[in-house]
């Protein structure tokens, strides 16, 4: 589905957006109507599709190998209303999202290193890949969920 890092991160970028448009409609409809039961399903799918757009920007950062810089802004469009579209189009243009999954080791000496072997595993097995990403968003989501919304309740 995914086959190259570009199509997963176009693919977050976007839901991202689109969460973030959920979110933004939820508090018009808790002001307008009083209705806050729209935040919290707003603010539930936006806060998961964050969690996840993050992941996927430190894994095609990772595969793609960005300076550090380039990961940051990457992460951090997504706090950013819609930052994430012009973001994903400047990576783009930028040529930091062309190629292919690093599936195989090259002679670059950093492809020894044992987070590049480890990061092959786990892209020659997806589904054990995505699983454990997904494990990880739901934990650190249900985490924050407990600790509660930022600046606290209503």
């Amino acid at each position: 589905m995914f086959r190259t890092p570009l199509t997963l991160f176009r693919t977050l970028a976007i839901a991202e957006a689109i969460s973030w448009t959920l979110l933004i409609s939820g508090l018009i409809i808790r002001a307008v109507w009083d209705f806050p039961l729209a935040v919290t399903i707003g603010g539930g799918i936006h806060g998961f599709v964050f969690l996840s757009y993050g992941a996927t920007a430190i894994l095609v950062a990772k595969n793609q190998r960005w300076r550090p810089g380039a990961t940051v802004i990457a992460i951090v469009s997504a706090v950013i209303p819609y930052a994430t579209i012009p973001t994903e189009l400047w990576l783009h243009r930028s040529g930091r999202l062309a190629g292919e999954w690093r599936l195989t080791a090259t002679d670059d000496p950093r492809d020894a290193a044992w987070h590049d072997r480890l990061m092959r595993w786990f892209l020659h097995r997806p589904w054990v890949l995505g699983l454990l990403i997904a494990a990880a968003v739901v934990l650190l989501f249900v985490v924050l969920l407990i600790l509660g919304p930022p600046g606290g309740r209503d």
